[in-house]
């Protein structure tokens, strides 16, 4: 699949690498493609942030708040699949914590910037590391998947399995009021818990 990469910081970067081996065309959308910081990334596939091109998938891998700038940079992103790998953090007394709570999600708000949209959310369940080396686990990890467009479903769900999770569908993109908490459980654990950022969620049954 044609997959636009928007941010490649340690989530995109490490989603645009493991596509690429499962045989994608991925390009990373950058703000400025010739910036020696996105050397260790192949320079042909840089391209500037605000250009959508013929990309197929449009996936956000920005910080929350600069994902609207984003969105409105490449002139909005009708009839686009998009995946959103974002969660609407924010600092307070006790550190970071969820800005927006379960009467709406960070999703809902993409939803409503990226107007004629398909949007998904997924992959923001687990850091950046575990998303380049699920396979590697003896159980496979989980990633939720929630999404309103059925028909695109299928696609977004092989998306996320080639990266070595098991896919599960969350049901509607208002689940993503759930999936947010869950990445903020991972990052207590992880910050706060002295839990090592080499662990993921899984679904087991008997």
């Amino acid at each position: 699949m044609k997959i636009l990469i928007i941010g490649a910081g340690n989530v995109g970067a490490t989603l645009g690498r493991v596509w690429l081996e499962r045989g994608h065309d991925v390009r990373f959308g950058v703000p400025n493609p010739s910036d020696p910081k996105y050397a260790t990334l192949p320079k042909e596939r840089l391209q500037p942030a605000n250009e959508l091109r013929d990309a197929e998938i449009a996936v956000l891998a920005t910080p929350f708040p600069a994902t609207q700038a984003a969105i409105e940079a490449l002139g909005g992103l009708s009839g686009v699949t998009v995946l959103d790998c974002t969660n609407p953090l924010g600092m307070g007394p006790d550190g970071l914590h969820l800005a927006l709570g379960y009467d709406t999600s960070g999703a809902e708000r993409v939803a409503a910037w990226a107007k004629g949209a398909s949007v998904f959310k997924t992959l923001n369940q687990t850091g950046a590391e575990n998303m380049g080396s699920a396979r590697a686990y003896s159980t496979k990890p989980v990633m939720f998947v929630a999404g309103d467009d059925a028909a695109r479903k299928p696609a977004v769900m092989s998306l996320v399995s080639d990266l070595g999770f098991e896919s599960v569908d969350a049901g509607p993109l208002a689940a993503a009021r759930l999936l947010e908490p869950l990445a903020m459980l991972w990052i207590e654990l992880v910050m706060k818990r002295g839990q090592s950022r080499e662990f993921a969620f899984a679904m087991v049954s008997r």
